[in-house]
């Protein structure tokens, strides 16, 4: 595969100013919030676009940026023509095969283009946002030009990436395997922010299934090695345990408990051989969370202590907070009133500290909503419903409603709260929000809530507010039966 040289982007550079990196990131998250985007950016990310490693940013990202720089065109930001950096311009010479620019769900629809044999037609997923018939086409076919199971395996990750996880070409079906290098590792980091943005939009029913491709291709990297500096190989490595970890969470999320202790496993096993503090302390965060949804609250404890031990060097007093949370749960959870306040308080202190440039990426979700979400769960454990009512009612009213995922689970757990506290018609009105997400959120999880919800307030059917709620629920339940699980 032929490779372009990294031009430095000293336009992007200039941009940045006398921020630092991170300074900088957080100002795109937040423009990213304050449209209704979400992007992962972190230090890292910008320090890649100022390199010249990124050509051009995926759509998300240039909606931000052109928000942040009203006026200002992708090329005055420093980055290269989008239909040049896919190649599309130069697809007829031979040997050039540039690595295509990570692709999410464009505003408008491009039609279809033929494709070349032996790529299988891939099917639209339902919903149909894909809006890349054709750069899907074109992906595809550079895939089938060049030999190679390591360039496949890239090209497999950006392909799940750019229709939302769709159907990918099996990595093992060319011959020939080829060292990992660094465009390799970036598709696959692309490959988890996707994962996370999608979850964080939809849920995890529709997305468990189609994100089993994307983590055999991360393996089949790991087994090849890289070519590379050893830096990249601890990408690729770290890389393919959040990638584990994110389909773990979509197993747990949508009730497939076994799976996700599974891939939680792997993502820990992953983590060790490389070395990797970082990767480590999130497997067992979300080993804890497990643990405690799971009801096995000893194993919350002791995994959310193996996090604390492995992020302690680390430099993220968030990373440390929200493992003090999930001790706190699990105390919770084993009523242990005086271990659970002295966690809370340690998870309450280091969140004070504020961010840093430390924090990892994914840790993004980890703003003060989940915090007060967090600490409902502990009080409802605990049994102090109007403790737990209030602060999942401050994650409600914090939480950017464009998070339909969160925002819907918050207003069950809210929803949850007050009917165990004795409000119904609160409960109920708290429940018919949450039911006008579930058209676009996907979750066993927070369906699981809504219906122990529902028969809390089976007794109080009387109430108008309460009979009206019930009514719909079961008439939602009902189809969602008869229709099977939404695709995403």
């Amino acid at each position: 595969m032929a490779s372009t040289r990294a031009v430095p982007n000293s336009a992007f550079r200039r941009l940045r100013g006398h921020r630092s990196p991170g300074e900088f990131a957080a100002a795109v998250r937040r423009a990213a919030r304050e449209i209704g985007e979400q992007v992962a950016c972190d230090a890292r990310y910008v320090g890649r676009v100022e390199a010249g490693e990124i050509r051009c940013p995926n759509y998300a990202y240039e909606r931000v940026f052109l928000h942040m720089f009203p006026g200002l065109t992708l090329t005055d930001l420093g980055f290269s023509d989008r239909e040049s950096v896919r190649g599309r311009a130069s697809r007829t010479s031979a040997g050039a095969h540039p690595v295509p620019c990570p692709v999410s769900p464009a505003p408008a629809p491009v039609p279809e283009q033929r494709r070349t044999p032996p790529t299988p037609p891939a099917p639209a997923p339902a919903g149909g946002d894909t809006g890349h018939g054709g750069e899907e086409s074109d992906v595809r076919r550079r895939a089938f030009m060049t030999s190679g199971t390591a360039s496949v395996a890239a090209v497999s990750l950006s392909l799940g990436i750019g229709v939302g996880l769709g159907a990918v070409p099996a990595t093992a079906a060319v011959p020939g395997p080829r060292r990992v290098g660094a465009a390799e590792v970036d598709a696959l980091e692309e490959t988890v922010r996707r994962i996370r943005l999608l979850d964080d939009r939809h849920g995890a029913d529709g997305l468990y299934r189609r994100a089993a491709q994307p983590l055999r291709t991360a393996y089949a990297l790991l087994d090849a090695g890289t070519r590379s500096r050893r830096a990249t190989a601890g990408r690729l490595h770290a890389s393919a345990g959040e990638l584990a970890i994110s389909v773990g969470w979509l197993a747990h999320d949508s009730g497939r408990f076994d799976d996700a202790r599974s891939h939680y496993a792997e993502a820990l096993a992953t983590a060790r051989i490389a070395d990797d503090p970082g990767v480590e302390a999130h497997a067992f965060s979300n080993m804890s969370f497990l643990a405690r949804d799971a009801g096995r609250y000893r194993e919350a404890v002791r995994a959310a202590q193996a996090g604390l031990r492995a992020a302690r060097d680390l430099g993220s007093p968030r990373l440390l907070s929200l493992l003090a949370l999930r001790e706190a749960g699990g105390w919770a959870g084993l009523g242990d009133r005086t271990a659970c306040e002295r966690s809370l308080g340690q998870a309450h202190a280091l969140f004070g500290r504020g961010t840093s440039d430390t924090d990892p990426e994914w840790m993004s979700f980890f703003g003060e909503p989940e915090r007060e979400s967090l600490e409902a769960r502990c009080r409802a454990a605990l049994g102090d419903w109007p403790a737990a009512a209030r602060h999942a009612y401050r994650a409600t009213v914090l939480l950017d409603p464009h998070f339909a995922r969160n925002l819907a689970l918050y207003r069950a757990e809210l929803a949850t709260d007050l009917a165990q506290a004795g409000f119904p018609d609160e409960a109920a009105s708290a429940g018919h929000q949450v039911l006008d997400l579930m058209g676009e959120v996907q979750s066993t999880r927070i369906q699981g809530m809504l219906a122990g919800m529902a028969r809390t307030l089976l007794p109080r059917r009387r109430a108008a507010e309460v009979s009206g709620f019930l009514d719909r629920h079961a008439s939602t339940a009902a189809t969602a039966h008869r229709t099977g699980p939404s695709r995403v």
